[in-house]
């Protein structure tokens, strides 16, 4: 978070370990697409880093700051421990897929409202910091599936984007009701987690446009 949100250096610490098993978790959930798309070695690593780190670097450069992945290495362990995790023990991260997926909603959520709070202490406007907060945890999931050649989870059906969106929603909007209390960012959390939550135990999801009929033949272009 940064400075003005009524943090103390205890919280600040402890938000820094969030952020960091948020980075692995994220880690995890890349390393393991890999594993299940057979790709190699070097494959699981760089989906790893790229699902627990590129939000956070397209974050850092939309707001005009160093990424800050390249200033604390600690961002980097965390994604190179959880591509060594889905190298070499894929088989149990398969049995607690589960699991993974649950720490993926918090990474989520974590992710949207600090990222938010980054923005907005960088003097970023409300909308542009739920749009950044929303980057930060949808981000690495997009190159992802882009570079596994599906279309973006976020692009379908599921409660992903949503809930991130909300989560950092609830920072903006009490930082422009002069609220700076870092209370608001454990509800923006709180929210975001709980929406994904429903949307992966009841099946929640975005409704889809209907279309029409498959044409029988091929008559030609529309008119």
């Amino acid at each position: 978070m940064g400075e003005g949100w009524g943090i103390a250096a205890s919280d600040t610490t402890l938000i820094l370990g969030l952020n960091l098993a948020a980075t692995f978790v994220f880690g995890l959930s890349g390393g393991s697409a890999a594993v299940r798309a057979r790709l190699d070695l070097f494959g699981v690593f760089v989906l790893a880093a790229v699902v627990a780190l590129a939000g956070g670097i397209t974050r850092d450069l939309l707001i005009g700051v160093p990424p800050e992945t390249f200033r604390d290495g600690r961002y980097l362990l965390a994604a190179g421990a959880a591509g060594a995790v889905c190298s070499f023990a894929s088989r149990g991260i398969e049995r607690v897929r589960r699991s993974v997926l649950f720490f993926d909603a918090v990474g989520l959520s974590l992710f949207a409202v600090t990222g938010a709070s980054k923005a907005l202490a960088s003097g970023m406007g409300a909308a542009q910091a739920v749009l950044l907060g929303a980057i930060t945890g949808i981000g690495g999931g997009v190159l992802r599936d882009v570079l596994l050649r599906e279309v973006p989870t976020v692009l379908r059906s599921d409660l992903y984007a949503i809930p991130a969106l909300a989560g950092a929603a609830v920072v903006a909007i009490a930082h422009e009701a002069g609220s700076d209390a870092g209370a608001w960012a454990v509800a923006g959390a709180g929210v975001c987690l709980a929406l994904r939550l429903v949307g992966m135990r009841y099946g929640v999801t975005v409704p889809v446009p209907r279309t029409g009929p498959e044409p029988d033949g091929d008559d030609g272009p529309p008119r």
